[in-house]
C-alpha cells in the first residue's frame, strides 16, 4: 500500500486534487499493479511562509 504524500504551496483547488490523485492512483495502479483502493495520497498545503529555499523564506522571494 503506497502511502504518498504531496506538498504544496497553498492555493490549488479542490478540482486540481481531484484530477491529481486520480492521475497519481491511475499510474500507481498501472506501473505497481496496484488496485485503486490500495494507494493513498495526502496532500498538505502550505503558507509560502512555512517553507524555505537557501536561508529564505519562499514568501520573501
Amino acid at each position: 500500500m503506497p502511502i504518498i504524500r504531496i506538498d504544496l504551496f497553498e492555493g490549488r483547488t479542490t478540482e486540481q486534487k481531484r484530477r491529481a490523485a486520480k492521475g497519481i492512483t491511475d499510474v500507481c495502479c498501472s506501473e505497481f499493479g496496484l488496485p485503486p483502493e490500495s494507494v493513498r495520497i495526502i496532500f498538505n498545503d502550505m503558507k509560502k511562509e512555512d517553507f524555505a529555499v537557501g536561508g529564505k523564506l519562499s514568501c520573501d522571494r
